[in-house]
């Protein structure tokens, strides 16, 4: 099975076909799973967050963002940190 955090449109559809989640969508669905992952604490789980810095979808990329802020000592953090052009994402970069 793929992980949550790594569904595609096509296979958030498929695994949730006939479910009340489909409604939700893919990205706010993986966007939620973000904010688990943040407030988890795990650090191991920064790789999740950290592939989908680059994903198609502001929404998702300023959850990463959010989630690796909060397991991230902030010099890696930093170190991660680059432009976005969705306002929303580039302010994520920069909250506190």
């Amino acid at each position: 099975m793929v992980p949550q955090a790594r569904l595609d449109d096509a296979q958030f559809r498929t695994l949730f076909s006939k479910t009340s989640i489909k409604r939700t969508g893919r990205d706010r669905f993986v966007r939620n799973v973000l904010y688990a992952i943040g407030n988890s604490g795990d650090a191991s789980l920064a790789g999740e967050a950290e592939r989908l810095l680059d994903d198609g979808s502001p929404l998702v990329r300023g959850a990463a963002v959010w989630a690796l802020k909060k397991l991230l000592p902030t010099e890696k953090f930093s170190a991660l940190r680059r432009h976005d052009v969705d306002l929303s994402v580039a302010e994520e970069w920069t909250a506190n």
